[in-house]
């Protein structure tokens, strides 16, 4: 079985817990619905967020969906000067059989000016 990487991004408005949480959940979710991912397929998950991000884990947004066995990390961007400010990324490493050219890559909200080629239109 091979193993794919679904790329997904998202902003917040304000370093808040509850916002963080929330739309980390929301991607999260969408990401998930959009390729058909079991939880029992995911390999791992890595957060990242920019700098201006500290109110919260977004790892923490992942367990409390009950994804209790999946191993999870956080991790700061790069701070790079005029990037994309409030930002969670993710990188969902899942096992499937689904070629990469198949796999949808979830871009929520200022986010999806990172990757306008990857971006479908997805609920926000």
């Amino acid at each position: 079985m091979a193993i794919r990487g679904v790329r997904g991004a998202t902003t917040v408005e304000y370093n808040d817990a509850d916002e963080i949480i929330t739309a980390t959940q929301d991607l999260l979710l969408t990401m998930v619905s959009a390729n058909g991912i079991c939880l029992q397929d995911i390999a791992y998950v890595l957060f990242t967020v920019t700098p201006d991000l500290d109110a919260t884990f977004p790892a923490r947004a992942a367990r409390l969906l009950g994804w209790r066995d999946v191993p999870l990390m956080d991790a700061c961007e790069i701070p790079v000067p005029g990037s994309l400010p409030r930002c969670i990324r993710v990188l969902l490493v899942w096992n499937t059989e689904k070629p990469q050219t198949e796999i949808a890559h979830v871009y929520l909200h200022k986010a999806k000016m990172l990757r306008p080629d990857w971006v479908k239109e997805q609920g926000e």
